[in-house]
């Protein structure tokens, strides 16, 4: 069983938290490799270079940021569990840390959530309650499964002890890549984003971030443009990983840190999604696409530069996919 400890994050992670986090959640993750492809390279008019989180452990990031929270929790907390609320790869990820550390989890998810990912979470040996597909019945779900176990619930997105966790990626790609001009990575929850855009201010402060988003559920795109927190009223997008609301502490940093965010349409994620399938001949999934779209729509910032893009995740339904 893993014993490593982290202290608690009361504030957004310093260079010093995100490389203490980084080397204690080595064991329960992997350090994703770097690919290239020189055929997307010549359609984007520049160089890039594919962080692969679709190979790491669970399929996705999400790894990175439930193993850098769970590590924080006391041995009295730990031994009452792990909760969540997530519609996939956050889910298993809680799941599989909770398993790494010999706990239970407990995961609350959307009905329509995509099969391989709720039966992947229930793999890795969590109790999973389903609801309705609403944030509100999440969270009343939720507090309902805490109330009854006693877990301790990892936010997705809206905890610095997760962003913590979501920075280690960024920080990875900047070492192996040290030309990197621009980073660019989606956008859901924003903790990803987040953390990728500390980690290019603490460890390559001349790189330039810029986030990714569907035009359907474009919260974050609004939020940045006005400066308040705005929702979305919709979860239609086919990116299933990118439907939820920021959080305020992901908002602050993202207003704060970010050049821009591109907005895409469906067809251009599934056109993105179905090229890095033919070309990289590599499975990811809709969410992971949402980058290389905006590259290819808006061609202008990244022209001629070295760009690192982070690739989030590879949990796909294949008997349902978009093309």
């Amino acid at each position: 069983m893993i014993r490593t400890a982290l202290p608690t994050l009361h504030a957004e992670p310093d260079a010093s938290a995100i490389l203490q986090t980084n080397e204690a959640i080595a064991p329960m993750i992997h350090r994703t490799p770097v690919l290239t492809c020189r055929s997307i390279d010549e359609m984007a008019g520049c160089r890039l270079f594919f962080k692969c989180e679709n190979f790491q452990k669970i399929g996705a990031f999400k790894m990175r940021g439930a193993s850098s929270a769970a590590l924080r929790l006391s041995e009295e907390e730990k031994s009452k569990g792990l909760a969540t609320h997530s519609s996939g790869n956050h889910a298993q990820a809680v799941a599989m840390s909770a398993r790494m550390l010999g706990i239970p989890a407990y995961i609350v998810m959307p009905e329509n959530a995509p099969a391989i990912k709720r039966a992947a979470t229930e793999g890795y040996g969590a109790t999973v309650t389903p609801c309705t597909n609403t944030l509100e019945a999440r969270e009343s779900t939720l507090e309902q499964v805490v109330a009854e176990t006693g877990a301790t619930f990892i936010h997705p997105y809206n905890d610095y002890n997760v962003i913590a966790g979501q920075a280690s990626c960024a920080k990875e790609l900047l070492e192996e890549q040290p030309g990197l001009e621009v980073l660019i990575a989606p956008v859901g929850g924003g903790g990803l984003i987040s953390g990728t855009a500390l980690s290019a201010r603490y460890f390559a402060p001349g790189v330039k971030v810029y986030g990714a988003e569907p035009s359907a559920v474009d919260d974050a795109y609004r939020s940045f443009k006005s400066g308040t927190m705005q929702h979305n009223t919709t979860t239609d997008t086919v990116a299933d990983g990118l439907r939820t609301n920021l959080g305020e502490k992901t908002f602050r940093i993202i207003q704060r840190e970010l050049e821009d965010i591109f907005l895409v349409e469906e067809s251009e994620i599934v056109a993105a999604m179905r090229l890095v399938w033919e070309r990289m001949k590599i499975i990811i999934e809709p969410s992971c696409a949402v980058p290389l779209a905006a590259v290819l729509k808006y061609p202008a910032p990244f022209a001629g530069k070295n760009v690192g893009l982070i690739i989030t995740g590879g949990n796909v339904d294949v008997s349902k996919l978009p093309f």
